[in-house]
């Protein structure tokens, strides 16, 4: 792999990396109300922060940890990728952040757990454990950081 090559495959990604966190921290800065968007605005710009370090390291040549993306590592990320877009631009809108949430922690989980999909107590573990952590993240961001979440039909 050339030089020139090896850049690229750090740059494109992180390229895109910061134009994510461009919009994200200027979405969180120009909505209302100001107190509902506090932590995504902390949180935003700690994001903006280590984008603009990624992308100089990439831009500098400095970014010499792998090789970049493989097309096999990206047939294989594909299937979560997908859900992940379906749940942040639809599924969370429509039935709210916790129960969409849910639903795409058991799809993803279902995607990559190498248990067989006809075991009953993998499937329990694929329902059980994003259960928890949907509990974990209401707690979070509903109770004590007061973080208004996307509402659907059911919360």
């Amino acid at each position: 792999m050339t030089a020139s090559t090896h850049r690229l495959q750090h740059l494109v990604p992180a390229t895109l990396i910061f134009a994510l966190a461009a919009t994200v921290t200027w979405l969180s800065f120009t909505r209302e109300p100001a107190d509902a968007f506090l932590f995504p605005r902390i949180i935003s710009v700690v994001m903006i922060g280590l984008a603009v370090w990624n992308f100089a390291r990439a831009a500098l040549g400095l970014a010499r940890v792998g090789t970049g993306l493989s097309t096999g590592l990206l047939i294989r990320t594909a299937p979560g990728v997908a859900v992940t877009l379906v749940y942040v631009f639809f599924v969370a809108k429509w039935l709210g952040f916790y129960p969409a949430s849910w639903l795409a922690c058991v799809m993803i989980y279902a995607l990559y757990d190498p248990a067989p999909h006809s075991s009953a107590a993998a499937w329990a573990k694929r329902i059980l454990v994003p259960a928890g952590f949907t509990v974990i993240i209401y707690l979070l961001f509903n109770t004590l950081l007061k973080v208004q979440t996307p509402r659907g039909i059911f919360f």
